[in-house]
């Protein structure tokens, strides 16, 4: 899963209903819809050498980067420094959608191109509806929502560490079935969750020059969103 927004700290400081950033979401959405663009190439990028030998090695320095590389450039876009942030975001989304290219070749290969785009499109169903309502989100229901989101994501890694390790001695039990299934889901409805969260925290969170930072922050979640989607219909096509 690609690096997750720090709900625990986003939570703390949005607590006070004052907004900092009034203009901020506005300001992020074209670079949200941007990196998603930039993500889309990427994937298909990697689809079009994941035959090739070179594909894996490439996978394992994209993957080690970008971890790398979203550090840095969450860094700097915190400070307000956006001439900078800008092109390590844009090489971010397009190393994040690299490292995609491997499940949405799973996903064609179980499910057909119709899960992608089905994936695609509740995705952008989602960012709609949580554009909307989000917005309009009371503090109670803000701040609510915020526990259960984090405390959700805390599980949810829980879950996946214990998918990977127990997929190292019974891959039958942990990487298949019920289990992937469960965290599928579960993640989906977390990542739901936290697409309407962002529109209420970011105003609260960041400045208006930080847009940047607030775009990588929803950018994530709905990267994040897509991912458990696409899982929990290859899990599902499995099962058949």
């Amino acid at each position: 899963m690609p690096a997750s927004s720090n709900f625990r700290e986003v939570i703390r400081d949005a607590q006070s209903s004052a907004l900092v950033g009034p203009n901020v979401v506005n300001k992020a959405l074209p670079y949200v819809g941007g990196g998603m663009v930039l993500t889309a190439a990427g994937t298909l990028g990697g689809l079009s050498m994941i035959a090739s030998p070179a594909f894996m090695p490439l996978f394992w320095v994209a993957l080690i980067g970008n971890l790398v590389l979203f550090f840095v450039a969450q860094n700097i876009a915190l400070k307000g420094n956006n001439a900078t942030a800008l092109p390590l975001l844009a090489i971010y989304s397009l190393i994040t959608g690299f490292t995609l290219s491997g499940l949405v070749a799973m996903a064609i290969g179980v499910a057909g191109i119709g899960s992608v785009g089905t994936a695609a499109i509740a995705t952008g169903i989602t960012f709609v509806i949580a554009s909307i309502m989000g917005r309009r989100m009371s503090d109670s229901v803000g701040q609510a929502l915020g526990g259960v989101v984090t405390l959700g994501i805390i599980g949810l890694v829980i879950a996946m560490v214990v998918q990977l390790i127990g997929g190292i001695f019974a891959p039958q039990m942990f990487l298949g079935g019920g289990f992937e299934l469960m965290i599928a889901g579960f993640g989906t409805v977390l990542f739901i969750g936290a697409a309407f969260l962002d529109f209420y925290t970011m105003p609260r969170v960041y400045q208006d020059e930080q847009y940047l930072a607030g775009a990588l922050g929803m950018y994530l979640t709905y990267i994040n969103l897509f991912i458990f989607i696409l899982r929990f219909i290859i899990a599902i096509q499995s099962r058949d």
